[in-house]
């Protein structure tokens, strides 16, 4: 049997450091915030820690958008400091995960300001130019992820530099060696710095199309996609392979994620198949396909609400068990940075917040693999209450709400809409206590946030019923080899019951999820109640006999018992 890497028996929690908890007054977390809490996120049963980025930034994409790889932004704290978080972390016994944007710099980054001097500027090729043809505006069709054209015009000539994303961060050029040995000296420079693992940001685009072609699906004169058309290149896996080979000279149990989000489980397996060295596991947007019956088709559907289509759910977590099941399983998640809450979206804040937080807990991180534990999710934490349409972060928001408007959709809708699609929605300030700023800070934080009497660490701490504990027990069952290595088998039952088997020789554990507002009631072998104990469950399910009935948002797991 071969032997698993620390990676696959990894339970990871996410710090977004700016609202996590700030230390100096200022109402952006840092890095001392985060180091008062390590013992706090060591209670939960967590082995390993991603952080979002704290690189030196014009923070124009809040640090995706670097400007100095190799400095600690100010506004989260000092060299010194970072090395004491690292060293800290490692003293708990657990691993430390930084992000890595390598798909573009910030164009403050000193690469592009020395490139923008001219063509004949040796740092030029660090980045992709083009001209515009006759007749047309920019070099092609694309748009970025911002709904405007990927192309910027220099300032000083008359070339385009491109960019996917927003024309503050400018897109590196990956077919350029000097470029790939500069990332992999950053690389380097972060491992021997002590950092265990990288989640590597926008990941699928770093290889562009030889030619930059048009984008063949647009519209006659219409709005391309610069990321549709360049991800999954051909030269990615030679880029990839390379960088993993010599990262791992370095740390050869480094852990690898990269973000792709478009990525089903069959592409999944083109980068992380036991005959690739590409990268350990994706970050996949393809958990969360939605019914779109009642958007409106004249509206891009992507900032359309649109509940979760759980057949079709169901139908692609099963994959990815199946796909990734002697990989350690795929990550398992329901929350991140750029999504709004998964008890906001999927669950019940008003009637069911409680069970509901919890089934969603249950339903996805029993199952095998890799759980992400978004900072707060554990206390039940909803979406921040931003109100105005002005800080809503969603790409291309103007010319959507121009388009909805001119449609005759109110304020009101467009605002309900927007808002259940938001990137920032989910960053709202670490609820510590039920204080006028959360316990985050003394000062009004840098966003939207929620105070509340019991959704808050310090009401749930020693209270046993609470999301907080209910998560702890979850984790401690998650460390379980039955719930590391066992097999997975998703029974087939009805779109709103979600009912799993894992099983490891002899153990075996049966998963009941309810996910819906409706109670439940359900037929069981009569075995279950005589042979098989209940190790977790959150309020109001009952079993007796053969007759197992489930709350709204109901979860039960129950563990048969071995006989001697």
């Amino acid at each position: 049997m071969t032997k698993m890497k620390w990676w696959q028996k990894a339970i990871i929690y996410q710090i977004y450091p700016r609202s996590f908890q700030d230390s100096n007054g200022d109402g952006i977390g840092d890095i001392k915030g985060a180091l008062k809490h390590l013992d706090y996120i060591q209670s939960l049963g967590v082995n390993t820690l991603w952080v979002n980025p704290n690189m030196l930034s014009p923070q124009e994409d809040n640090g995706y958008d670097v400007s100095d790889y190799y400095a600690i932004d100010p506004l989260f704290g000092t060299k010194e400091q970072s090395e004491k978080f690292v060293k800290e972390v490692h003293d708990r016994g657990m691993k430390l995960i930084y992000d890595f944007p390598l798909n573009h710099t910030s164009t403050e980054h000193y690469w592009f300001k020395e490139a923008i001097k001219g063509p004949d500027n040796p740092y030029r090729d660090y980045y992709i130019w083009a001209d515009a043809p006759v007749g047309r505006d920019y070099p092609n069709n694309w748009y970025s992820d911002d709904k405007e054209p990927s192309w910027t015009k220099e300032p000083n000539g008359n070339q385009f530099y491109l960019h996917l994303y927003k024309d503050s961060m400018a897109d590196l050029n990956w077919a350029n060696p000097s470029v790939r040995k500069e990332l992999l000296d950053i690389g380097k420079f972060w491992i021997q710095n002590g950092i265990d693992g990288f989640r590597l940001d926008a990941v699928l685009y770093i290889d562009k199309k030889e030619g930059l072609p048009d984008d063949p699906d647009a519209p006659e004169d219409g709005e391309g996609s610069g990321k549709l058309v360049n991800e999954h290149g051909p030269n990615i896996r030679k880029y990839l392979e390379e960088f993993n080979e010599e990262l791992r000279k370095y740390n050869e149990d480094l852990l690898v994620i990269g973000e792709a989000p478009t990525a089903g489980a069959d592409l999944a397996l083109d980068y992380i198949g036991s005959e690739n060295d590409m990268i350990d596991n994706v970050i996949s947007f393809t958990y969360f396909p939605e019914i779109d019956d009642d958007k409106d088709s004249e509206l891009p559907y992507d900032i359309q609400i649109g509940p979760l289509d759980k057949g079709k759910f169901k139908n692609e977590m099963n994959a990815w068990q199946i796909k990734m099941a002697d990989r350690g399983g795929p990550i398992l998640y329901w929350n991140n940075h750029d999504m709004p809450r998964a008890v906001s979206r999927f669950g019940d804040t008003e009637d069911y917040r409680d069970n509901s937080s919890k089934l969603l807990a249950t339903l996805m991180y029993l199952q095998k693999g890799v759980p992400i534990i978004y900072y707060g999710e554990e206390i039940g934490m909803k979406n921040s209450p931003i109100d105005d349409l002005s800080g809503f972060e969603v790409p291309g928001k103007e010319k959507v709400v121009e388009e909805a408007k001119q449609k005759g959709y109110s304020v009101n809708t467009i605002k309900r809409q927007l808002k259940a699609r938001a990137k920032n929605i989910s960053r709202g300030v670490m609820q510590w206590d039920d204080t006028e700023f959360a316990g985050f800070s003394t000062v009004k934080p840098w966003i939207e946030w929620n105070t509340e009497e019991k959704y808050n660490v310090q009401s749930q701490d020693s209270d046993p019923g609470s999301i907080l504990n209910y998560y702890r027990k979850l984790l401690s069952l998650k460390k379980d080899f039955l719930f590391v290595e066992g097999t997975f088998e998703l029974k087939p039952t009805k779109e709103t019951l979600y009912i799993y088997e894992r099983t490891l020789g002899a153990e075996k554990a049966l998963i009941y999820c309810n996910f819906s507002n409706k109670a439940e009631n359900l037929e069981v072998s009569e075995d279950l109640q005589k042979e098989w104990a209940v190790i977790l469950e959150n309020q109001g399910n009952h079993l007796k006999g053969t007759h197992l009935q489930l709350a709204p948002f109901g979860a039960v797991v129950f563990r048969k018992q071995l006989i001697e």
